[in-house]
């Protein structure tokens, strides 16, 4: 068995198809074990908060990964509350898992702002980034890493890189098309798309009060 770990951030708000194709690449292509997944608190990065609250976009991942090994939910930063950054996650993990390599795994969007994330040069101290590569898309752009870490770990983060068919899901795409009243089956999980139809979610406030 592979003694590394791969780390997989984000909001999931909702968490959908994507997000689990995603995951189970990463551990199809990467030399790991199990993916951990991090439900955000507040991303630094983005301009909005989320929509759900913590426990239901936690809930929602709960119902996704329900029974699927190779697949674990870690709350940590939803615990910590406050700003999410990536840096504080990495130190808490590499204590916790001293033995075991860390695969960040992220998007190619991400990569591109790698270097207004805090510490950069931590974060390639502590882990080597995943970066997943969509078909049909430009492909990842290394050269952001240059100055923060050396050559070798730039390789290391390219030869990690996660091979992806073109995913046309998005969070917020499901966030929208539920608000317009539009199908959202077959790009979330079932018990996912019943529980937000449940808790009225990504609806207006008028909607939620006629429904």
């Amino acid at each position: 068995m592979s003694n590394a770990i791969g780390i997989y951030g984000g909001s999931f708000d909702p968490v959908h198809l994507g997000h689990l194709w995603i995951a189970e690449s990463a551990l199809e292509q990467l030399p790991i074990e199990e993916v951990r997944w991090i439900p955000a608190a507040t991303s630094p990065l983005k301009e909005s908060g989320t929509v759900a609250s913590d426990s239901q976009r936690l809930r929602m991942l709960r119902l996704a990964l329900s029974g699927q090994t190779g697949h674990v939910i870690d709350t940590r930063e939803l615990d910590r509350d406050g700003i999410s950054f990536t840096v504080d996650t990495l130190e808490q993990l590499s204590k916790q898992f001293a033995e075991q390599k860390l695969f960040l795994i992220i998007g190619a969007d991400s990569l591109a702002s790698f270097d207004r994330w805090k510490s950069p040069t931590r974060i390639l101290e502590l882990c080597t980034l995943a970066v997943v590569a969509r078909g049909g898309m430009a492909p990842p752009d290394y050269r952001i890493l240059n100055g923060f870490a050396s050559n070798e770990k730039v390789r290391q983060c390219a030869d990690a890189e996660i091979a992806m068919p073109v995913i046309e899901i998005s969070s917020r795409d499901m966030r929208d098309r539920v608000k317009r009243s539009r199908s959202i089956r077959f790009r979330v999980p079932h018990a996912v798309e019943a529980y937000i139809r449940q808790e009225t979610l990504y609806r207006s406030s008028e909607e939620r009060k006629s429904s």
